[in-house]
């Protein structure tokens, strides 16, 4: 399994508009495309106005195939449209677990 951790910075003062706009037009589809969302989270304290997801695949290729199929739909599309402007940086990181990591269930 790889756990697929993505960052977001987003511009001061945009948080709930985003938050609204992502729950409402993304979180629909990525579940319906990308599948396993383990966790979607706020900053409280360190770096502010970051949101971070961590989604589960099963391979490199199972991400692949997922990912293209969420790109491929014209709904992603018009989500990404309505975000112009809403990030100031964004971060994503491929992990694994260790061979002690706790199976996630």
């Amino acid at each position: 399994m790889i756990y697929e951790h993505r960052t977001y910075t987003v511009v001061h003062g945009e948080m709930t508009r985003y938050l609204e706009r992502y729950e409402q037009y993304a979180l629909p589809l990525q579940l319906q495309h990308l599948g396993r969302l383990l966790g979607f989270f706020v900053s409280e304290i360190g770096p502010l106005n970051q949101v971070l997801h961590i989604w589960v695949y099963e391979d490199f290729a199972d991400r692949e195939r997922r990912r293209a199929a969420l790109d491929a739909d014209p709904a992603w599309a018009a989500f990404k449209a309505l975000n112009v402007g809403t990030f100031v940086a964004q971060e994503v990181k491929i992990m694994r677990g260790t061979q002690f990591c706790p199976q996630l269930i």
